[in-house]
């Protein structure tokens, strides 16, 4: 039997990672969990991705203004139970979702796009193919 093409996330997954992703940033901004790492260094929760039976969360959290993401996330499974909680709390569901915590790393991989744009040896290629657009506007 041949594979069936991989479906994106429904809109209920969408809509219910929202508010997971919501919910946890409210804990957090408050203050509600007690721990010192996630006290001393703001986090900001940048996507919660829902498993298809939305029994699994994953998400994706960066501290604020970068650095080593590992002591946050140490922070965070340590509290899990308690933000699981809130979510709970505040995201009507049979179920609440098992929450995994990952370092988002979309940041870090757009500073070096932006780098690798920055460079002059690509820079002038952008700049040479923008004069080339040009040229055959003219010509027309």
């Amino acid at each position: 039997m041949p594979k069936q093409p991989a479906k994106g996330p429904s809109q209920r997954q969408l809509r219910v990672a929202e508010e997971i992703r919501q919910a946890l940033s409210r804990a957090l901004e408050r203050g509600d969990i007690y721990d010192p790492e996630l006290t001393r260094r703001p986090v900001t929760v940048t996507k919660v991705d829902l498993s298809p039976d939305m029994r699994n969360a994953m998400v994706s959290v960066t501290p604020l203004g970068g650095g080593d993401a590992q002591p946050t996330l140490d922070a965070l499974k340590r509290q899990k139970g308690v933000l699981r909680s809130h979510v709970a709390n505040s995201v009507h569901m049979k179920y609440v979702p098992a929450l995994r915590f990952l370092e988002d790393t979309s940041f870090d991989i757009a500073d070096n796009i932006g780098a690798l744009l920055r460079d002059p040896h690509v820079a002038q290629d952008l700049s040479s193919d923008e004069d080339a657009d040009d040229y055959d506007k003219e010509d027309t």
